[in-house]
C-alpha cells in the first residue's frame, strides 16, 4: 500500500466505543415518541446523517417530529456519555501517526456538541491537525462532503489520503470522495459488508492498525 500523507478518521465506533450507546439513545427517543424500532435496525443505520437515519428507520415524518427525535437522542446520549470509552491504542495510534509526520484529521459527522465530548475523551489535541462535524455540511455521510472537507483541511489530494472507519456509510463516503479506506470491526459491522462497500482491507480495531503501520506504508 502506498504511503499516505494524511489519515482521516471517523470517531464513533472507530476511535471511541460509542455505537451501542447511540443505539440505546435512539431507541429511547423512538419509544418516547411512541415508535418501535428494533435495535438491530438502528445499529445498521448508525453512522448515517441523522436525517437520513430517521427517514430510513421510520419513513418521512413532519419536521417537528424529526427535530424532537434529534433532541431526545442528544439528551439521551448526554446521559449515557459517562459510559464512553476510548478503544485500545487509539490515542497511541493518533500520536504515532503525528510523530511520523502524517496529518491526522478527524472526519466526524457528529454534531459539534457530541464531537466535543469525544475530543475531551480522546485527549489527543497535540496529534490532531483538524476536525469536521455535521454542522460543517448540509448532509453528512454517506454523502462525501465531510470527507472532501477533511481533505481540504488536511491540504492533500484524495490519492494522498487514507480514511479509516467502522460503518458502510464511512466507506461509501470515502469511495465517493475517491479516497481509499480501511474498515475496522470495532463498530460491530461485519467485515464483508465493509469490503463490499469498498474498504481496501478490514482490521479488528485501532490496536491492530497500530501494530501493522509498516505494511500500511505509515511507519517511520
Amino acid at each position: 500500500m502506498s504511503p499516505a500523507k494524511a489519515v482521516l478518521f471517523d470517531i464513533d465506533g472507530t476511535l471511541v466505543d460509542s455505537n451501542y450507546l447511540h443505539i440505546d439513545a435512539w431507541q429511547r427517543a423512538f419509544q418516547t415518541l411512541d415508535t418501535d424500532v428494533e435495535a438491530w435496525r438502528i445499529h445498521r443505520s448508525i453512522g448515517q446523517d441523522a436525517g437520513q437515519l430517521l427517514s430510513s428507520l421510520v419513513g418521512e415524518r413532519p419536521d417537528d417530529w424529526v427535530s424532537r427525535a434529534k433532541e431526545l437522542h442528544a439528551a439521551n446520549y448526554q446521559e449515557l456519555a459517562p459510559r464512553l470509552r476510548v478503544f485500545p491504542q487509539a490515542r497511541e495510534l493518533l500520536s504515532a501517526l503525528a510523530k511520523r509526520g502524517v496529518i491526522v484529521v478527524l472526519a466526524a459527522s457528529a454534531p459539534e456538541e457530541e464531537l466535543n465530548i469525544l475530543l475531551d475523551l480522546l485527549d489527543s489535541d497535540e496529534a490532531i491537525h483538524a476536525t469536521t462535524n455535521s454542522d460543517d455540511v448540509a448532509v453528512a455521510k454517506p454523502d462525501p462532503d465531510i470527507v472532501k472537507l477533511a481533505l481540504e483541511r488536511a491540504g492533500v489530494e484524495p490519492a494522498e489520503a487514507l480514511f479509516i472507519g467502522d460503518s458502510v456509510w464511512d466507506i461509501e463516503a470515502a469511495a465517493r470522495a475517491r479516497v481509499r479506506s480501511l474498515g475496522v470491526l470495532s463498530g460491530g459491522i461485519a467485515g464483508d459488508l465493509l469490503t463490499d462497500a469498498g474498504a481496501w482491507s478490514v482490521f479488528g480495531g485501532t490496536d491492530e492498525i497500530l501494530d501493522r503501520l509498516e505494511e500500511l506504508g505509515l511507519s517511520a
